[in-house]
């Protein structure tokens, strides 16, 4: 017979260890400021793209492109809630993004370079696949990580199958209608995503490591609120 004792000390030991699995950057603190819309800039929308109400942001989605905080970022630590408000939509955080990615950008074209730090509903798999006839194998809807354009990163592993994608390695992303939590962390180069608590993809070695940080509309709409930022040495 095995016998199993579990002692009050061992329980705790193990609560404490999930907590900090699932620990939340909540952006208090020394450092952290809120960024409202006076911090960003319109790059390729129109009046209706981005609209404020009390520090929440209902973006319409169209046209397709970037709207970029008003100043520059390297290093950094930045939250951020969003909710997709329809099936199968499509965003996402940009990172360091550099000025010729922004210039003359026309109203539906996304930035030409940065790092896309994704956020896809689930619902955006099956809409694919149906459109296409092919198989959705070369994106997640849990949150990936890439460079876009003109910019460069190494992705973590696990890896989309032609390996310019760090793939999640935990599906932990909520559907539409339901409020997601992004933890950001880019540091010399280096971006991590925590999703709902838990990391789960990023890259380094990316070029470059200074720039923008612009939110996507692509298409869908979607809402984003508690944006949070604390610029790191």
């Amino acid at each position: 017979m095995i016998r199993c004792f579990c002692t009050a000390s061992v329980l705790f030991f193990a609560a404490t260890l999930n907590a900090q699995e699932r620990a939340f950057v909540d952006g208090t603190g020394p450092g952290w400021v809120t960024l409202d819309e006076d911090d960003f800039v319109r790059v390729n929308g129109d009046d209706n793209t981005m609209t404020w109400n009390e520090g929440e942001c209902l973006c319409s989605g169209t046209p397709i492109g970037g709207t970029r905080t008003a100043k520059k970022y390297k290093n950094f630590e930045m939250v951020i809630q969003w909710s997709h408000q329809k099936e199968a939509g499509n965003s996402g955080v940009f990172a360091w993004v550099p000025d010729k990615a922004l210039e003359n950008l026309p109203p539906n074209k996304l930035p030409t370079g940065g790092i896309e730090i994704q956020m896809l509903d689930h619902g955006y798999t099956d809409q694919f696949e149906k459109r296409s006839g092919k198989k959705a194998d070369w994106f997640s809807t849990n949150g990936d990580i890439f460079a876009v354009g003109s910019s460069k990163m190494k992705p973590f592993p696990p890896l989309s199958p032609n390996g310019s994608r760090s793939f999640p390695s935990k599906n932990l992303s909520k559907g539409f209608g339901q409020w997601n939590h992004y933890y950001i962390r880019g540091i010399n180069g280096e971006v991590r995503l925590w999703v709902n608590g838990e990391e789960v993809s990023g890259g380094n070695q990316c070029e470059p490591a200074e720039g923008y940080l612009c939110l996507e509309h692509e298409g869908s709409p979607i809402k984003f609120r508690n944006i949070r930022i604390r610029e790191l040495p």
